[in-house]
């Protein structure tokens, strides 16, 4: 029996992606590593994620600590603001506002170069040379978002912390005192590093899924319009449930 038409290209693009995928982690120990081309590409990752990340981070991770502690003031535990704040920051917050950055403008920049590079046959020519383009182009762009994600990642920890001390403290009367002193009620280190690898996972796959559109975007600037839309779209799709899964996986082995 034949296979049907629609599932043979919704499952084939998928079995390319991982094929895409496993050639990535294999070239990553290749040699020569491109170190110029990851230091070019970590700035340009870091110039189109800086601006919307601050922007985000203010008024998503400072005023969703702000609502949490209106909930402790109605209950009278205000000075316990600090471990509310670190504890939805650093454990979700956080990394879910790292996530809409990289769908929404990491992994977009890198699918617009690569398709770029794709339209102008830059990518055959490097082919036809013997270059690895994999090696070339993908490593040094995976491993530069994975750097920027862990950075964003603790930009916005910073941005919800200072926030909720700013709410707490001059806007509903909490102790500075207290609620520097609460914050490790809650977190410590291990669910910080656990936040952190999270923030890399999402780097490493959202750099990969702009990679490979960019890479099979069809030919004309239209062809790259589209693999533009679709990569926050399958980013977004592939990075929520990625964020569930390895929020519960530490927990339910008892590791935080």
């Amino acid at each position: 029996m034949a296979t049907p038409p629609v599932v043979t290209r919704t499952v084939a693009p998928l079995g390319t992606f991982f094929a895409f995928t496993a050639d990535t982690f294999v070239a990553m120990f290749k040699r020569p590593f491109q170190w110029r081309e990851f230091v070019q590409q970590t700035w340009f990752v870091a110039s189109v994620s800086l601006g919307p990340a601050i922007l985000l981070g203010i008024p998503f991770v400072a005023l969703v600590t702000f609502q949490f502690n209106l909930v402790l003031v109605e209950i009278g535990a205000i000075d316990l603001s600090g471990s509310g704040s670190a504890f939805a920051t650093v454990t979700q917050i956080g990394p879910v506002a790292t996530t809409f950055i990289i769908a929404g403008a990491s992994s977009t920049a890198i699918c617009a170069d690569i398709g770029a590079r794709r339209i102008r046959e830059e990518l055959d020519a490097m082919e036809v040379l013997g270059i690895d383009v994999v090696q070339r182009l993908v490593v040094p762009r995976v491993l530069a978002t994975a750097l920027n994600a862990f950075l964003l990642n603790g930009v916005m920890i910073l941005i919800g912390l200072g926030g909720g001390y700013f709410f707490a403290v001059y806007l509903q009367d909490a102790s500075p005192g207290q609620y520097i002193d609460s914050l490790t009620l809650l977190v410590g280190f291990d669910d910080l590093v656990h936040g952190e690898l999270r923030a890399v996972v999402f780097g490493v796959v959202g750099a990969l899924i702009g990679c490979y559109r960019g890479m099979t975007c069809k030919a004309g600037p239209r062809g790259v319009g589209n693999a533009v839309n679709e990569t926050v779209v399958y980013t977004f799709l592939a990075l929520f449930p990625i964020n569930i899964l390895l929020t519960q996986i530490p927990y339910s082995l008892g590791l935080v």
